[in-house]
């Protein structure tokens, strides 16, 4: 099965359950001062120092050569990821339990597994749904346990978000962010992440049919965890998000935030536009 492919194998699919990939990574110093001057934080990073929130995102991704990298920039499928035949991939959502935090100079080790795989007939068409377990695990125990969903889907669907869509609701806290070619570029080489949406117009609009460069889904949420840790003044214990309408890079985002009891409700949105991703993060 390829991924030019117009049929969709669930039962073959499936067999991708349970597959694990285990990775491990060191954190340098100069990782982590590269992922801090992406975002704009103003923090020099030394051996034996706590880094930022989601920096884990950059640490022990695929290294792929490039003659195994698809038209659109992703290793091609059917190693660890099961070989969806439906063009567009984009991060769905994901949630995170953090039990301690990753200093520069430690040794990480990632043990993933594919949990679960379903597909679903949508407005926009087909969409297959994969569930990816990550663990990130450091001084000989986990760290960072997180459930990762990915959707596919067919290449005329999710360009845009609704026209109808209603406008963001505005939180009682606020920020903003510019999420310019130059940083969704640097994200993208931080994390070793070729999709072309969002650093190459012309694949973005042309071939993929978006109005312009595409945000990045765990850029939004480290946005978004950083934001919710200025607030309340210390990294959450856990944190979760959903995407839901893409997001471009045509001009400054604002991050949104109120409270909800113990919990911080959080989300993404382009001026007078609509929730690109929600989030929320919680302390206990």
């Amino acid at each position: 099965m390829s991924e030019d492919d117009s049929t969709l194998d669930e039962a073959f699919l499936r067999t991708w359950i349970g597959r694990e990939q285990v990775i491990e990574d060191t954190i340098s110093a100069d990782l982590a001062n590269r992922f801090a001057a992406t975002f704009d934080l103003n923090e020099d990073f030394s051996f034996g120092d706590i880094v930022p929130p989601l920096l884990h995102v950059c640490l022990a991704q695929p290294i792929a050569p490039s003659r195994q990298i698809g038209a659109d920039g992703h290793p091609r499928r059917g190693d660890f990821l099961p070989p969806v035949p439906l063009p567009r991939r984009m991060w769905a959502a994901g949630s995170m339990r953090f039990t301690g935090d990753l200093h520069v100079g430690e040794t990480v080790r990632r043990v993933s597994r594919i949990a679960d795989l379903t597909i679903k007939e949508g407005r926009s068409g087909t969409l297959c749904f994969v569930a990816v377990d990550h663990q990130i695990e450091a001084r000989g125990r986990a760290i960072v346990t997180e459930r990762q969903d990915i959707v596919y889907r067919s290449a005329e669907t999710g360009t845009a978000p609704p026209k109808a869509a209603q406008p963001a609701a505005e939180g009682a806290y606020r920020e903003t962010f510019d999420p310019s070619p130059v940083v969704l570029f640097r994200y993208s080489a931080v994390t070793f992440n070729g999709h072309r949406i969002h650093y190459d117009k012309p694949y973005a609009t042309d071939v993929e049919g978006y109005p312009g460069l595409v945000v990045h889904g765990p850029l939004q949420a480290t946005l978004l965890m950083h934001f919710a840790a200025k607030i309340r003044g210390g990294r959450p214990a856990q944190f979760s998000f959903r995407s839901q309408s893409p997001l471009f890079g045509d001009g400054p985002i604002v991050l949104h935030a109120e409270e909800a009891g113990d919990t911080l409700k959080l989300w993404t949105a382009a001026e007078g536009g609509p929730v690109a991703m929600s989030a929320e993060a919680g302390w206990a």
